[in-house]
């Protein structure tokens, strides 16, 4: 819809607050992932997602604190697709571990794929107190945490050091993905080799 139509003609209806809310999300992250942030601004995304600039400032009061929301978000998917693998291979860290590898391997190989969300924006905005770049930290804190927690069930003998190298290939895979589809393919198999040589520390 064109911009500068009244909210009660754009919103009124089935749609309610929350729906709203969701429109305006997913209008960004689409924007943000496949613009950039800084390339992006408030007027685009309230022409593109249809609702009044208003209404968007009311559920974000800046666009610094949209681009966290939009962060926010992606962060609960990752993990809730995470878990899921997780669910599929309880009591099999080894499995699951490559399970992991392996749909973050596929992710990078779709299509659309212009990097890991997380990187890009931390990478937008280095400034340590943006409440974007916050989300970031905390979710590749949160993937070096549970990395750590599959590489001490595997039982090797230095779980957090194996947990950092993993993450360490996945973010280069990450980041080497938008320059080649086949880049994320050593994954899987660089990572099977970090974990040899963890069971068998010279």
């Amino acid at each position: 819809m064109s911009r500068g139509t009244p909210a009660t003609a754009k919103e009124a209806g089935t749609t309610g607050s929350a729906s709203v809310r969701e429109r305006i999300l997913d209008t960004a992250a689409d924007l943000f992932y496949q613009e950039g942030v800084r390339a992006v601004g408030v007027d685009l995304v309230v022409e593109r997602s249809g609702v009044a600039k208003t209404s968007l400032y009311r559920h974000f009061t800046t666009k610094d604190e949209l681009v966290a929301a939009v962060l926010e978000r992606d962060d609960t998917n990752y993990w809730i697709a995470w878990d899921k693998t997780a669910t599929r291979h309880r009591n099999a860290p080894r499995d699951e571990l490559k399970a992991h590898l392996q749909w973050i391997a596929r992710d990078i190989a779709a299509p659309k794929y212009r990097g890991c969300p997380f990187l890009n924006v931390a990478t937008e905005f280095p400034a340590p107190d943006h409440p974007a770049r916050a989300v970031a930290l905390r979710h590749k804190a949160e993937l070096r945490r549970r990395l750590g927690t599959l590489a001490r069930q595997i039982g090797v003998a230095r779980p957090d050091n194996l947990a950092n190298q993993i993450a360490l290939l996945i973010d280069g895979a990450y980041v080497c993905g938008q320059l080649a589809k086949e880049a994320a393919q050593p994954l899987l198999p660089a990572a099977l080799a970090l974990i040899s040589v963890a069971d068998n520390p010279g």
